[in-house]
């Protein structure tokens, strides 16, 4: 099989990564707290730009199916270099734990120091495509089948280290759905959506599609794919133990990843329920009859549900619509199943379980909606923009000294999730201090939108 390109002197490749790094861990402008302040769309080439391009260059991977596994692991978040749950590092998620050792195969192949490849963004990305190059090679891909992405699938679906032939589908088929789709990360690197066939050779077999799919015997929205059961306790509850709590947890880590991770025997840990960010779909691992190993109590353990939520406490970008209610429809579902009051004596953070270490699912987890859509307040309100100019600033929060994430057009119509107060603007629908979230951390002032309403739309949750 063809070897690798021979790596550079350590020396000399540190030299450019240390540039590159300078700039990536530079400050970002801020824009401005006015209403009607332009947007500015990020560098197209930005540092981490030039990271991804050079890595891709020196290693002949594709450079667009590079930025999409990153941006499907981590958002493209280094995360000050701490691990995530299952020991990945960095935007890439190079991991070293017991069974994957991506951050070692890395080291081999860059000779750089495992430290830096932790740290250094640059050195990350470096690292990720040195070993998805070592994984074509033995693949057998040649210098042809390089250039189609395509080819890549068996190489990504490696990357992810899943043991389970469908969840090393969902990793892989989670990445080929961003390069169909294409995105735009605030970290300055951007995916353009392109026509690719991934050919998944054996895994074409494995479990895609929800309809082909095992599916939850216990929540039959949810997919089945069993955990380790080195992870978790074989139980008859509620006969055996009562079910008095569900626990909000945070992956710290991907979808796919965190399944995959509850399926290898060295990672002494569960949860009963994972969800995606993207779309809200879910994946069960431990039967609600058995005990998951969530809390890190063994007594809340033996009387809680434990749900995960794809995403880092630290960024809300993973914080989706989609994601809070699908969960809370199951949250929902297990009150009614197991008379668990729907309260935040019962319904808690991982955080709060007595003697817990982990601090999920953090100050970005918005507990006043989640409870009210566990409720029953699941209202989506509609509106229309106006405004005296061609578009209406979008904010990161619900008020004018927020930072502006983007527009909407006169006249477009909006999907209104939830309403918040914020600053008070006067637009043409008066003033008021109401804002719509129609999106991810996109809010806009209901001064500028008519929804038909006066102020709080009914049936609509507040944020």
């Amino acid at each position: 099989m063809p070897a690798a390109p021979p790596a550079r002197p350590a020396r000399l490749l540190l030299g450019g990564l240390l540039a590159l790094t300078t700039a990536l861990t530079g400050q970002l402008a801020t824009a401005s707290p006015g209403v009607a302040d332009p947007v500015r769309a990020a560098a197209p080439d930005g540092p981490l730009t030039a990271a991804f391009d050079t890595a891709a260059d020196r290693y002949d991977v594709p450079r667009d199916l590079l930025v999409a596994l990153g941006y499907a692991e981590t958002r493209l978040d280094m995360h000050a270099g701490e691990p995530s749950a299952a020991g990945g590092y960095g935007l890439m998620h190079l991991v070293r734990n017991p069974r994957l050792r991506t951050l070692d195969e890395a080291a081999a192949r860059t000779r750089l120091d495992p430290a830096v490849l932790r740290t250094d963004p640059a050195a990350n990305v470096l690292g990720a495509a040195a070993v998805l190059r070592g994984y074509a090679d033995q693949a057998g891909l040649t210098a042809t089948d390089r250039d189609d992405a395509g080819r890549w699938y068996g190489p990504v679906a490696r990357y992810g280290g899943a043991s389970d032939p469908s969840v090393a589908r969902l990793y892989a088929d989670a990445v080929y759905d961003l390069l169909r789709t294409g995105f735009s990360s605030e970290r300055g690197a951007a995916v353009a959506g392109q026509a690719i066939v991934p050919q998944r050779g054996p895994l074409e077999r494995a479990a895609g599609p929800a309809d082909v799919r095992t599916l939850s015997t216990d929540y039959p929205p949810a997919a089945w794919a069993p955990a380790s059961t080195s992870n978790y306790t074989v139980a008859s509850r509620p006969t055996s133990h009562p079910i008095r709590y569900v626990v909000i947890h945070m992956t710290q880590g991907s979808y796919a990843g965190s399944i995959s991770w509850f399926q290898n025997p060295a990672a002494k840990v569960s949860a009963h329920y994972t969800f995606r960010s993207s779309d809200g779909a879910v994946t069960q691992s431990v039967r609600e009859k058995d005990i998951g190993w969530h809390a890190g109590n063994w007594t809340y353990n033996t009387q809680s549900i434990g749900i995960e939520h794809e995403g880092y406490v630290d960024n809300p970008a993973w914080f989706t619509d989609a994601m809070y209610r699908a969960s809370a429809a199951l949250t929902r579902s297990l009150t009614a199943k197991y008379g668990i009051p729907r309260d935040r004596a019962h319904i808690i953070g991982h955080v709060e379980v007595p003697g817990a270490t982990h601090t999920d699912p953090g100050p970005n987890w918005n507990w006043t909606y989640y409870l009210q859509l566990v409720n029953g307040v699941t209202g989506i309100g509609s509106g229309t923009v106006d405004t005296s100019s061609a578009n209406l600033n979008v904010r990161s929060g619900p008020g004018a000294s927020y930072p502006v994430v983007g527009t909407v057009a006169d006249g477009a119509t909006v999907s209104i999730y939830c309403q918040a107060a914020g600053s008070t603007v006067t637009g043409p629908y008066g003033t008021t201090n109401v804002w719509n979230r129609i999106g991810t951390n996109r809010y806009v002032s209901d001064a500028y939108v008519y929804t038909g309403q006066s102020g709080y739309i009914p049936g609509v949750p507040r944020c």
